[in-house]
């Protein structure tokens, strides 16, 4: 028989239970629902800004519209820069999932080791990591077929550069990021880059778009740029830039080419050069622009200048004879020489002939202050007024520090120190018939008003002076060229070692003008340490003047002056430096 159990009859029930326990324990499960239904409250209606602010920080994103970045165009139109999109490969490392033999197909895609894949992956924490920018199209392809988890695609803008290595010191190029770093991308990087837009949108965590929230705003594309130079000019005059320094065996050369008329730059060479497109290990020699940053002793491409002073003046004509036997000359404790004895030389013959003494006899006729504000106001010891990264103003120093040595010296370029791209501009005083022409990079279809530096006369007097330079029984006859007359006159100078100069590196340049008549463009060549034994200007630097010459006023339309026949090169007169 089942005994049954009495409850009442147990001790633990039997005892009372004080009312204020109960009470307590229904008063904390109140308070405890309270505070959570406070803490509720509190998150979801009244402080929610920064939970808000957390989330979106998790899944809200602020995605940047790139602008298309300004092209570069030469002055008939063709494309120097030009913007193109290109594939950026990135990753979730947390999210890729793959084999080994996958990951060893991305990584040859990507052109890196399996390892250098692995130290990018192996950060799991990470939720964003580049694995390359800016991949060809193909590329991206080929990965996307891989079908990896994980692994995203982002179009992004790649600059392209037609004209390679030929207009490379000009137009620059720009970094991954499509931010100008050389040339004209870097002096003119704000008008190019325009604005970026935004894009406010919410993604997953697989970095998906789920929705927009809030106003698009568009992106402004950069401007165009339509830059003076004309790229068939610059790519011929590279091109026999480029021979002329590898068949000299020299270290460097540099080309400018003007037009007289507009102040525009033709065409700005230099030798070595690199790719934009490709710049892995590049030099500093490769990178810099020697024809704006590098300066040096000019030699005697000052003489013009001297002599058209002398006119100027009302010192000499220019067949007032001069004696400049034996040869040389003591000012000082020096002597100054030339290279051969020449005897009596009218004004026209000195430069003809490239005569230290000569020219030195007609500097000495003047003041050094004379001196200085000719070199001066022909813009030497002054920085060009271009738009341009590293351009340098040279050296010219106070007239009244000159001891009548360095006025002897600074009249056949000694002592002073300019551009390739500041003698050229100078040379426009001779072109334009006494007036110096601002110059500039971007296209100007307007006459350039010039700042006048001598008379017109003595400035064509001068120049017909260089013609004979660049003529028979001058220091320049293989600047001569096919149906055009030019003129201009050759330097050759001792680059400084140390304190001194040295015996067996040289910088031969020439600079002239072409038709002699009615110039229409100038150019300057330099070339730098010419290694093969020939480092005479008429010899390493003319023969380029004539070819670019040539080339260029043909492209520019110019009629020959001279009846066309085979030009008849004749041995050049040693100049003197």
């Amino acid at each position: 028989m089942s005994r049954s159990v009495l409850y009442t009859s147990s001790p633990l029930l039997a005892s009372k239970t004080p009312v204020w326990r109960s009470k307590l324990i229904v008063a904390g499960l109140a308070l405890g629902f309270a505070t959570l239904a406070g803490r509720a409250a509190w998150v979801q209606v009244i402080g929610n800004d920064f939970f808000r602010r957390q989330g979106e920080v998790r899944f809200a994103r602020t995605l940047e519209l790139p602008a298309n970045r300004g092209r570069i165009l030469d002055r008939n139109g063709l494309l120097l820069a030009t913007s193109v999109p290109s594939p950026s490969i990135w990753a979730i490392p947390e999210d890729v999932d793959a084999d080994r033999a996958k990951l060893a197909q991305l990584a040859r895609l990507l052109e890196m080791t399996p390892a250098e894949l692995g130290r990018k992956l192996q950060d799991e924490d990470k939720t964003f990591v580049w694995l390359k920018r800016q991949v060809d199209e193909p590329v991206a392809q080929k990965i996307a077929e891989l079908g990896l988890k994980g692994i995203y695609q982002r179009m992004e803008y790649k600059r392209r550069y037609p004209e390679g290595e030929a207009a490379a010191h000009v137009v620059g190029f720009t970094n991954v990021e499509d931010k100008g770093q050389e040339g004209i991308e870097l002096a003119f990087d704000r008008e190019l880059a325009g604005r970026p837009g935004s894009r406010r949108v919410i993604k997953d965590r697989l970095g998906r778009i789920i929705e927009d929230v809030g106003q698009q705003v568009p992106p402004v594309d950069g401007r165009d740029l339509q830059l003076s130079i004309d790229s068939k000019v610059q790519f011929f005059a590279y091109q026999k830039l480029r021979d002329a320094v590898t068949g000299h065996k020299a270290k460097a050369g540099s080309v400018v080419v003007l037009d007289v008329q507009t102040g525009e730059v033709l065409a700005l060479a230099n030798y070595p050069s690199y790719s934009p497109a490709r710049r892995e290990n590049l030099s500093g020699a490769q990178l810099r622009n020697r024809a704006l940053t590098d300066t040096f002793e000019p030699g005697s491409t000052m003489k013009p200048f001297i002599a058209a002073l002398a006119l100027e003046k009302g010192l000499v004509r220019p067949d007032t004879v001069i004696q400049t036997a034996p040869g040389r000359m003591a000012i000082g404790g020096s002597t100054i020489r030339d290279a051969h004895p020449h005897g009596p030389l009218t004004v026209e013959q000195v430069i003809q002939k490239s005569s230290n003494v000569g020219t030195v006899k007609l500097a000495m006729q003047m003041s050094p202050r004379d001196m200085w504000e000719i070199y001066t106001e022909a813009g030497f010891g002054q920085k060009p007024q271009v738009p341009f990264p590293g351009a340098v103003s040279g050296r010219l120093r106070p007239p009244k520090t000159w001891r009548p040595i360095e006025q002897a010296t600074m009249s056949y370029g000694y002592g002073l120190s300019a551009s390739l791209f500041q003698l050229a501009r100078a040379y426009t005083v001779f072109a334009r018939d006494g007036e110096l022409v601002p110059v500039t990079l971007l296209k100007a279809d307007e006459p350039a008003p010039g700042v006048r530096v001598i008379e017109a006369r003595h400035a064509r007097a001068v120049r017909h002076m260089m013609q004979m330079a660049a003529g028979p029984g001058g220091t320049a006859p293989k600047a001569q060229t096919v149906g055009y007359s030019v003129g201009g006159k050759t330097g050759t100078a001792h680059k400084q070692e140390g304190r001194g100069y040295s015996d067996r590196k040289y910088r031969g340049f020439f600079v002239g003008m072409a038709p002699i008549e009615q110039p229409r463009i100038v150019v300057a060549v330099m070339i730098d340490e010419p290694g093969d034994g020939k480092y005479f200007g008429g010899d390493v630097a003319a023969p380029v003047f004539s070819a670019t010459v040539q080339q260029t006023l043909r492209m520019l339309g110019v009629q020959p002056d001279m009846s066309v026949k085979p030009m008849v090169v004749v041995e050049a007169v040693e100049e003197s430096f």
